[in-house]
């Protein structure tokens, strides 16, 4: 089934993994999504590998979530070190497993890289994925989108523009980066709505368990930590304290996104249900 179709009526919640580096890890993995099942999620999805370096696993993982969990699942898809014939072959893998969606990206440069840099036979833009895939397949296609600006962007109309390209191309609907402060969020969708983008924008959140991890990944992303919360996170001190306060400020943000009208909540988990099942707890609380 395809994603968008469930981005109607009532909120979607939706959680994301990557693929463990081990069979234990693909366990605990399995073991996770079970704990989650019961939340009603309207899929997951599983990353990418930077170069591609979990393809073949990401696409069994999306295959297995599928038809032995049976939850619809969405694979990353990245334009990092592949040709446009090795990324049809991937696709194609997915077709035939049963998979229906795709989150289409541009992707992060391989460890040890400076920057991005596009296969000369490949492609070098989410745009041009989407309008790839889109040109030969029937998938339900997904798109990033920045809240606060991608780090490479020149400016916010020209990340904005980036955008429009995606949604021109095809894409059905966007998942935002991480964001903590909700204004961010609710002015990103009023810039896009304006600049003519129609397509369900799904807020993406990710519940603070580890300060030192989550300074990491924002200055990477480009995302920031409101200082009010950043000041609550390092009062707190104890790692469960730490995370108590990261599942309150993200259980609050949940809250007035689902009440303003967010079409749903796409949780980062880290391949960890504890956090994200709080979360969800004290919602239907």
């Amino acid at each position: 089934m395809k994603i968008v179709d469930k981005l109607g009526s009532s909120p979607a919640f939706s959680f994301e993994f990557f693929p463990p580096k081990d069979q234990e890890g693909v366990a605990r993995l399995f073991e996770t999504i079970t704990h989650l099942a019961p939340y009603g999620p309207a899929y997951v999805s599983v990353t990418y590998g930077a170069g591609g370096s979990t393809r073949r696993l990401t696409v069994e993982l999306v295959r297995r979530i599928k038809q032995e969990v049976g939850i619809e699942a969405m694979a990353h898809l990245t334009c990092v070190g592949a040709s446009s014939d090795e990324i049809g072959a991937v696709l194609d893998e997915l077709k035939d497993g049963g998979i229906d969606n795709v989150i289409a990206l541009r992707g992060d440069p391989p460890r040890g890289a400076a920057r991005f840099e596009r296969h000369q036979d490949g492609f070098g833009y989410a745009s041009e994925l989407i309008a790839f895939i889109r040109s030969r397949w029937d998938f339900c296609l997904a798109g990033a989108c920045y809240p606060e600006k991608h780090p490479e962007a020149a400016d916010h109309d020209a990340d904005l523009a980036a955008l429009k390209s995606k949604v021109d191309a095809g894409a059905d609907f966007l998942i935002t980066q991480l964001f903590f402060d909700n204004a961010d969020y609710f002015r990103f969708v009023e810039r896009a709505r304006a600049a003519g983008v129609r397509v369900p924008i799904v807020p993406g959140i990710w519940p603070i368990t580890n300060l030192a991890q989550i300074q990491r990944v924002t200055s990477m992303c480009g995302a920031t930590i409101p200082k009010e919360l950043l000041a609550k996170l390092d009062a707190a001190g104890q790692p469960q304290r730490v995370q108590e306060v990261g599942v309150a400020h993200a259980t609050a943000q949940c809250r007035e996104l689902l009440a303003r009208g967010a079409p749903g909540i796409h949780f980062y988990t880290l391949n960890r249900s504890p956090a994200t099942r709080e979360i969800l707890e004290r919602l239907r609380g």
